[in-house]
């Protein structure tokens, strides 16, 4: 077991929730071995997505390693080489592998943007605004091969304001749990110490299963409004899946070819129309926006708007060009 008061740490990670970790991590007593990241990749003629933990870690001076599968033997082999005491993973993309767990001694703390066992998976910030949660917040865990389903070593909530977008709500996360993950450390360490020679090492507070719920990596697709569902919900979709893949729907216009429009501002309204409207049918728009009938018999006002190939523009500055007519309606497609 590990008797340095100073780990020697192997930091995983891609995007940019996991660079505040990572600089308070690089400011701490425990030194940092290297930056294991995705690797680059581009379609022919087009530049490779943004990389922060790379970026960082690189202006840091920090060596790193962006295997293809980090659980492959080659991959393992050179993870191994630099004996580190512990794995920190935010943000990294790939699940580790029992050996690859083993190869510190500590094994591996994950952080993670909610309060698990709600919302295990890939997009847990978009999930709690989508879901309507009231609170979230971050748990560092100590991991497991199984997703996300490590005990919880440190738990820090906060609230969900209204308007809060899910880049608004990931910074903030990203920020608090900079300061969750030295703590983690820290109580990782003191468990250690009083570990008996021979035993599995305990920390933390097991999951509840039972009470787990997923946050499934989100699509092009899932941006697309479905508009049977509740305005309130489409709000929060609005919200939820911005800056990506952001909310989309079509404007159809008798003889002409549905116009794509990305909602970029929206509000839950009261129209006495909507509840005896079909979901898609424009109730009415004016300088303050244009509204569309939603399941439930509710209503909702787009307000600001990006059509395919313009700029952004409020309803007043789209109603201009584009004055609505009998007949014109919202629809997925």
């Amino acid at each position: 077991m590990v008797a340095s008061p100073h780990l020697k740490l192997v930091v995983m990670g891609t995007g940019p929730f996991a660079v505040p970790m990572f600089e308070a991590l690089r400011h701490s007593p425990h030194p940092i071995l290297a930056v294991v990241t995705r690797p680059a990749h581009a379609a022919p003629g087009r530049r490779p997505p943004k990389n922060p933990m790379r970026d960082a870690a690189e202006a840091a001076g920090i060596p790193v390693l962006a295997p293809e599968r980090v659980n492959d033997d080659e991959s393992v082999a050179a993870i191994e080489k630099l004996e580190a005491d512990l794995f920190v993973v935010c943000d990294y993309g790939q699940i580790l592998s029992p050996r690859l767990l083993a190869a510190a001694p500590l094994g591996g703390i994950n952080l993670h943007g909610s309060l698990l066992p709600r919302h295990r998976g890939a997009a847990p910030v978009q999930w709690a605004i989508l879901e309507g949660d009231p609170i979230t917040g971050v748990s560092v865990i100590h991991m497991t091969p199984a997703l996300d389903a490590g005990a919880v070593i440190v738990a820090r909530a906060a609230p969900i304001y209204p308007g809060d977008t899910a880049l608004e709500l990931e910074r903030h996360l990203a920020t608090l749990g900079a300061d969750a993950t030295l703590e983690a450390i820290e109580r990782l360490q003191a468990a250690a110490a009083l570990q008996k020679l021979g035993e599995p090492l305990a920390v933390g507070i097991p999951q509840d299963a039972a009470h787990a719920t997923k946050a499934p990596r989100l699509t092009k697709a899932d941006g697309v409004v479905q508009w049977s569902q509740p305005a309130h919900r489409l709000e929060r979709m609005r919200r939820a899946l911005e800056p990506w893949p952001r909310t989309a729907s079509f404007l159809h216009r008798d003889g002409a070819t549905p116009l794509r429009l990305v909602l970029e501002d929206v509000a839950v309204v009261e129209h006495r129309a909507a509840a005896a409207a079909a979901p898609g049918t424009i109730l009415g728009a004016d300088d303050d926006g244009i509204v569309v009938a939603c399941g439930a018999g509710t209503a909702l006002a787009i307000r600001q708007l990006l059509p395919e190939g313009r700029r952004s523009m409020t309803a007043a500055e789209f109603l201009r060009g584009h004055p609505i007519l009998p007949g014109m309606r919202f629809a997925p497609r």
